[in-house]
């Protein structure tokens, strides 16, 4: 049950949020960034389990924190050159394809009721919507829970999500 919303994802009602990043990611733009400022227990878990466990590219890992939704990072993104030192690279249509399998194989072992992500390796990974929605339809439009996609960011906006 897919819905697509407009909206600000960080004011979600859905009990997960998924987004893209890179194995080794900062945090340090678009929507990771904004994860990382409001839930900074979150990115500290995240660097140390990434030195620990190594993530490959279209893995994916998942963090509960007290009171908020599960963050899903999605590893979309090539990782930064150099050993993790500069920007994440741009994703790709693979690692995209990947990380959605897993995140639908997520959802449904840890009967996650609701997940909500945005256009999904658009922004910073430099994919084109046209070709990353129908990725999402396949992996996530016949999971039996609502799937809110925010197409359109409205910075403090709740989004109309549909149960």
């Amino acid at each position: 049950m897919i819905h697509e919303v407009e909206g600000d994802i960080l004011l979600t009602r859905a009990h997960a949020i998924a987004h893209g990043v890179a194995p080794g990611d900062h945090f340090d733009q678009g929507l990771a960034l904004s994860l990382r400022e409001r839930w900074p227990a979150m990115y500290k878990d995240f660097r140390h389990w990434m030195h620990q466990a190594h993530p490959k590219e279209g893995e994916l890992w998942a963090w509960a924190g007290a009171g908020g939704p599960r963050l899903i990072a999605l590893f979309t993104q090539k990782p930064a050159p150099e050993r993790g030192h500069g920007h994440a690279g741009r994703a790709t249509l693979a690692n995209v394809n990947h990380a959605l399998r897993a995140l639908a194989h997520y959802l449904t072992e840890e009967k996650i009721p609701s997940v909500a992500l945005p256009r999904l390796a658009t922004g910073v990974g430099g994919l084109d919507w046209d070709d990353v929605r129908p990725l999402i339809q396949r992996h996530l439009g016949e999971l039996p829970i609502p799937v809110h996609v925010y197409v359109k960011y409205v910075r403090g906006q709740q989004a109309e999500e549909p149960e």
